[in-house]
């Protein structure tokens, strides 16, 4: 009998004096019960009293969750019953005989009748229904107590958890924006030149983060070529993305020196930001009639220079990144882009991109993909190489942005 109370009295509560169960037993049946024998029934309306001549009877309730609650347990000399007879309503608990237990079983006719002719009687029966009622509203009292510091916990828990909903959809929203912001930063289309050709694709992970890329014409003779990711997530990469962008496009206009811009850009993030944010990023300048191609490389992945029946190879350079380092020098590289020749440039999403199964997608895989599509134009070498990552990925979650920048020279000479 499982019970909520940790401990119950066991004693004969409101025991009759010997005299006054003597007196009961001229109008008492007397009976024998064996153990878990329920002699009263919770919520039935039943009109027998019960005094305990020898064993012990278990008064109990059962509650609205199915548990079980211990009121009292009778010995002998105890009673019981008796609030059923004075008010006549439905039984307020279960009496169930724990041992072999006799008791003398009066009607309420004789209850009545021996209440009215035995004074003592009367008294210790009202003196039981009162520490009964004390008992039962004690009981109440101490489960309320420990309802309410439950419900108290549940709400605490309630509003942690609400304050969490409201922050996850803030961050959510927060990263719509800024998926918004990144591309509405973009361009919608990419020059395309009777001798050059370029292709992008750009493919937001979860987070946003702050790639982005460019072509821009910078004169009838120079093409500005720029991929870059802010080393940052959420709106603040995107807004700063914003930043740097601007920077490049305003700085390109004054030279014709990756080196030159790229340091201006340097010197222009240093001014806005909090020294927490840098930039890497891949910004060149070709010369269209020679196909020279003059670059600098702040710590942005190497591109790949795909050379027709010639290996693949990563374009060399070093630099540091935007953004953090005061005195930065900056390296410019310079190489020569034959006819039919492309680049492949890309960010660190690229390589990092991992699959189910924890591999990484890595530079030579990135390679052998770009060789096995040479015959493809650049916006089909883009769209293959997404889809092959996408295929790796499977259902993997995006570990960064995925971010590609394709250009070809043309194989067939421009005739001026």
């Amino acid at each position: 009998m499982s019970t909520l109370t940790t401990s119950f009295i066991r004693h004969a509560f409101g025991a009759l004096e010997p005299h006054t169960l003597e007196a009961l037993r001229a109008v008492a049946v007397p009976r024998t019960y064996p153990p878990h024998t329920t002699l009263c029934h919770q919520g039935e309306i039943e009109h027998t009293f019960y005094v305990v001549v020898s064993g012990n009877v278990v008064v109990s309730q059962t509650l609205d969750d199915g548990q079980e609650r211990v009121l009292n347990v009778i010995g002998a000399r105890g009673y019981f019953g008796e609030m059923g007879l004075i008010d006549d309503a439905p039984r307020m608990a279960n009496c169930i005989t724990l041992t072999h237990t006799a008791v003398l079983e009066v009607t309420e006719e004789n209850f009545d009748r021996f209440m009215l002719e035995s004074p003592a009687l009367a008294y210790a029966v009202l003196r039981n229904v009162l520490a009964t009622t004390r008992n039962i509203d004690q009981q109440a009292i101490t489960e309320l107590q420990v309802k309410n510091e439950a419900l108290q916990t549940a709400y605490a828990d309630l509003q942690r958890a609400q304050a969490r909903l409201v922050e996850k959809e803030r961050l959510v929203r927060e990263l719509e924006l800024a998926a918004d912001v990144q591309r509405s930063l973009l361009p919608d289309e990419l020059p395309q030149f009777p001798d050059y050709a370029f292709a992008a694709y750009l493919q937001p992970a979860r987070q946003v983060g702050g790639d982005f890329y460019d072509v821009v014409a910078l004169d009838d003779e120079h093409v500005g070529i720029l991929i870059a990711d802010v080393a940052d997530k959420g709106f603040h990469a995107a807004l700063f993305m914003a930043v740097t962008r601007t920077l490049f496009l305003q700085e390109g206009k004054h030279s014709l020196s990756p080196a030159a811009v790229a340091t201006a850009v340097h010197h222009g993030m240093m001014a806005v930001s909090s020294h927490d944010t840098f930039l890497t990023a891949f910004y060149g300048v070709l010369h269209r009639p020679s196909g020279r191609l003059t670059y600098v490389r702040a710590a942005q992945e190497r591109p790949l220079w795909v050379r027709p029946g010639r290996e693949i190879v990563e374009l060399p350079g070093n630099g540091r990144f935007l953004g953090m380092i005061d005195g930065l020098q900056l390296a410019e590289y310079e190489m020569q882009l034959q006819p039919g020749d492309r680049l492949a440039l890309f960010s660190d999403g690229v390589p990092d991109a991992i699959n189910p199964a924890g591999e990484q997608f890595g530079l030579g895989r990135l390679t052998a993909v770009v060789a096995a599509a040479e015959r493809l134009p650049v916006a089909g070498l883009a769209a293959h190489i997404a889809q092959t990552l996408t295929d790796w990925m499977q259902d993997a979650p995006p570990f960064d942005d995925l971010t590609l920048l394709v250009l070809e020279r043309s194989a067939t000479p421009v005739r001026s």
